[in-house]
C-alpha cells in the first residue's frame, strides 16, 4: 500500500505515518522540510510549499492514497489535486468538527448533521472562517474524486507531540496538585481523541478503501472536565481540588474549556468511526503517556493556560 502524506512530521500527520509504517505501508512525505528532519529515516520526502503553491515535487509518482492533514483553504487543496490528478486512488481529507452547524444540536449528533455554508475566499483562518473553509475543501474533494473521497472529522485531538497543549496543560497542572483553577464548570462534557487512534483510523480507512465521512472523537467512555482533571491527578499520584473561577478571567484559548452554548458539540457520536475500526485508547493511558513524554522532554513552557504565578494570584494562594 503506497501512501502519500501531505504533512506528516508534526502531530496528527506523525501519528498517521507511525501507524502506516507499523503496518508495512510504503509512505512518502510532502512538506517544506523545515521540521522533523530527523524523523522517519529512510522515508522518501518530496519538498514543496503549500502556502506558495509549489507542488512541483509531486509531478511524478503514483499512490494508492493521499492523506491531506495540512489542507485548510480551498486553494491549497485544489492545487494539490491539480498536481496529483488521477495518479492517486483515495483522497483522505482530514477535516474538522468545525464543518458542522452549531444551532439545534443534541447529544449524539452524527455525520449527517448539516454543515455550515462554505467560504472560498478566506485570507486567514479565524473562528468564523476555519469551519466554512474546511466545508469548501470537502466539497472540492468530492467534486473531483467522488466515491474515492474520504473525510475524517476529528474533534479535539490530544496526546504525544501535541503542539497545542490541550491535554498537556491539565496533565502537568494536576501533577503539581493542590487547588486548580478551572475557568468553567466541572460538569462540562469533554471529547478528546488520542492522536494514535486517529492515525490508526485513517490508515484503516485506506486499507478498507472506505468512502464517506467519519467523526473521530473519544474517549470511549463519556467524561467531563472534572473527570479529565481527576484522571490526570491519578496518573501522577497527586491530590487536587478543583476551584471553578469566572471564565472571563482566563487567557484566550484555554485548553479544553468551552462555554455551555458549545457543549452539544462535545457530545458527538463516534459510532460510524468505531464500526470502521477506530480504536479507543482509555483516557488514563493517554494521560499517563503524555505525562511521561512531557517529563522526558523537560516540561518546556506551555502555549496555553494559566502560568503558575497567575493562577496562584487568581486563587489567592500567594505567600
Amino acid at each position: 500500500m503506497r501512501i502519500l502524506i501531505l504533512g506528516g512530521t508534526a502531530f496528527v500527520g506523525r501519528a498517521v505515518v507511525e501507524d502506516a509504517l507499523r503496518g508495512g505501508a510504503d509512505v512518502t512525505l510532502f512538506g517544506r522540510g523545515r521540521t522533523g528532519a530527523d524523523l522517519f529515516p529512510g522515508v522518501p520526502r518530496r519538498i514543496g510549499d503549500r502556502d506558495s503553491g509549489d507542488y512541483s515535487a509531486l509531478r511524478d509518482g503514483s499512490w494508492d492514497a493521499v492523506v491531506d492533514v495540512s489542507g485548510y483553504l480551498p486553494r491549497q487543496v485544489g492545487q494539490a489535486m491539480d498536481a496529483l490528478g488521477d495518479r492517486i486512488g483515495r483522497y483522505v481529507f482530514v477535516s474538522s468538527h468545525a464543518v458542522y452547524v452549531r444551532e439545534g444540536l443534541r447529544p449524539g449528533s452524527d455525520e449527517d448533521t448539516p454543515r455550515r455554508e462554505p467560504i472560498r475566499d478566506a485570507v486567514e483562518l479565524t473562528e468564523d472562517t476555519y469551519g466554512p473553509s474546511k466545508v469548501a475543501c470537502e466539497d472540492d474533494v468530492i467534486a473531483r474524486y467522488g466515491s474515492r473521497a474520504t473525510f475524517v472529522r476529528p474533534g479535539q485531538v490530544a496526546g504525544l507531540h501535541d503542539p497545542n497543549d490541550r491535554l498537556t496543560y491539565w496533565v502537568r497542572r494536576a501533577a503539581r496538585g493542590g487547588r486548580i483553577a478551572l475557568p468553567g464548570r466541572p460538569e462540562q462534557p469533554v471529547q478528546i481523541i488520542d492522536a494514535r487512534d486517529l492515525g490508526h483510523l485513517i490508515v484503516r480507512l485506506i486499507a478498507d478503501d472506505r468512502p464517506g465521512a467519519f467523526n473521530a472523537v473519544g474517549p470511549a467512555e463519556p467524561t467531563t472536565m472534572a473527570g479529565v482533571i481527576q484522571t490526570c491527578a491519578e496518573a501522577a499520584g497527586s491530590q487536587c481540588e478543583i476551584v471553578p473561577v469566572p471564565a472571563e478571567l482566563a487567557p484566550p484559548l484555554f485548553p479544553l474549556v468551552r462555554p455551555e452554548s458549545m457543549w452539544p458539540t462535545l457530545q458527538r457520536s463516534a459510532a460510524r468511526a468505531r464500526a470502521a475500526g477506530m480504536p479507543a485508547t482509555p483516557l488514563a493511558v493517554t494521560v499517563a503517556d503524555v505525562l511521561a513524554w512531557d517529563r522526558e522532554r523537560g516540561e518546556p513552557p506551555l502555549s496555553r493556560g494559566f502560568t503558575p504565578a497567575d493562577e496562584a494570584e487568581l486563587l489567592g494562594d500567594r505567600d
